[in-house]
């Protein structure tokens, strides 16, 4: 009975030192969400810098109002923050992305981050 009790209570305590870097997490997607929503460069370079982090690793994971980075930016007309998230993403992934065809079908096919998108998919 008392490994029963010391089992599930070493459970509960991992669970909730689990729980903690995870909020941590979202305010970090939030800051950078905010960020390329206003435009911000250096405040977004300095975010990923002072976190240790390469936009490459964590791309997949951060969504912001549910669009990816580069189509929030593409909403929200973030020229030199989508310039500097393009240029950190591998070209590849940037052409399987398919950011073109969405901004195009969702009304953005004058912003100038199209041209960033299509430059980078080619190299």
């Amino acid at each position: 009975m008392n490994i029963k009790f010391a089992a599930l209570a070493a459970a509960f305590v991992a669970s909730s030192f689990v729980s903690t870097p995870v909020l941590a997490d979202d305010q970090l997607a939030l800051s950078i969400c905010s960020y390329v929503a206003a435009d911000n460069k250096n405040s977004l370079r300095k975010t990923l810098s002072d976190n240790r982090l390469r936009l490459r690793n964590v791309y997949e994971g951060i969504v912001c109002d549910g669009l990816p980075l580069v189509r929030h930016a593409i909403k929200n007309n973030a020229v030199d923050a989508a310039g500097f998230i393009i240029s950190q993403l591998p070209g590849s992934q940037v052409a399987a992305a398919g950011d073109v065809e969405w901004a195009q079908s969702n009304g953005f096919a004058a912003s100038p981050i199209i041209g960033a998108i299509k430059e980078r998919s080619a190299s």
